[in-house]
């Protein structure tokens, strides 16, 4: 009985020390963030993801009470950046500012890729959504998407539109165009949307389509000729575009947006206090009205945000495999 009781004793003490200990260890742990956090821009310089990185950095940091420090790394339509975040550290401290690409489509045109965007990333929140105007090339002898269709349909294979890269927006979209107008079109695919634009303002490819401010300016001096906008509704931007689908192609809808997201297995809690921070501030005044440039500020709960990653990446997965949608 004797040596019962002193087991009894002995187990207790013991687990009254493990406690001590663990307690101790996590008093000792310093409160989230306590250094600079790394806003990983999947895009170069200039492009409209940075851009909107850079409207959210400093009013971040300023919530969070740390830095919050841009670094681009642009390559493979985002899918660099997206292993760099999927490998980091699950603490917080690596985010990620991404777009359809480098979170879904990526998957069906990259062989081997090293992440897994469903499973190795975990959504904090999407941040801007808009429509990827279709521009033209004032060369074309098109005045409006019915005259383009027609002019593709007389042409197949002819007419070549430029895009980010493989798997982006502007390439998806095409390609959702393609299929559902029963039209064939040439793709080029550049290293970034900046290039594309460029390239198609100087006529070496015939159409594009591209997010509202990287475009706006050349649309204003008649560079570019805009037709329709890809979104279910018409865009505040340019409000007196057609949609696509009222201009010729009924139920067409593909819209652009970017999101933030860090290594999956972060704690909820980091998740969470970044989502509260992060849509504060993206609601605010001053970073609405500097978003209107590239779209509409729209924000959610990181578990929303994970079912449309889910929605998109079976969207555009499905119409990319039954029409043989290639990186060519």
């Amino acid at each position: 009985m004797k040596s019962v009781i002193n087991n009894a004793v002995w187990k207790v003490a013991v687990t009254g020390a493990l406690l001590a200990v663990m307690s101790h260890a996590v008093a000792q742990q310093p409160a989230y963030p306590s250094r600079p956090i790394r806003l990983i821009a999947s895009q170069s310089p200039g492009g409209g993801i940075d851009t909107v990185a850079r409207i959210i950095a400093p009013r971040l940091g300023e919530a969070l009470g740390q830095n919050v420090m841009i670094d681009n790394r642009a390559g493979a339509n985002g899918s660099l950046a997206g292993e760099l975040t999927a490998k980091s550290p699950p603490d917080g401290y690596t985010m990620m500012l991404g777009a359809v690409g480098n979170l879904g489509s990526n998957a069906f045109f990259i062989k081997n890729m090293t992440y897994d965007p469903l499973r190795d990333l975990a959504p904090v929140t999407p941040v801007v959504t808009s429509g990827s105007v279709l521009v033209i090339h004032p060369s074309l002898p098109a005045k409006s998407m019915r005259e383009l269709l027609a002019l593709a349909r007389a042409r197949p294979g002819e007419l070549a539109y430029g895009s980010s890269g493989v798997g982006g927006s502007g390439h998806l979209a095409s390609g959702l165009l393609q299929s559902m107008a029963k039209i064939k079109l040439l793709h080029v695919p550049y290293k970034g949307n900046g290039p594309a634009v460029l390239n198609l303002v100087a006529g070496e490819v015939q159409l594009s389509f591209a997010s509202p401010a990287s475009v706006s300016t050349y649309i204003n001096s008649g560079r570019l000729r805009p037709l329709a906008i890809g979104t279910a509704n018409r865009s505040k931007i340019f409000p007196e575009l057609p949609t696509i689908a009222e201009a010729g192609v009924p139920g067409y809808e593909a819209k652009s947006w970017y999101g933030i997201v860090v290594a999956a297995k972060t704690p909820q809690a980091i998740v969470f206090r970044l989502n509260k921070d992060i849509v504060q501030v993206l609601n605010r005044p001053d970073a609405v009205e500097l978003m209107l440039a590239q779209g509409e500020v729209w924000t959610s709960t990181p578990e929303a945000f994970a079912a449309f990653l889910k929605s998109e990446y079976d969207k555009w997965g499905r119409v990319i495999r039954e029409q043989g949608i290639t990186a060519s």
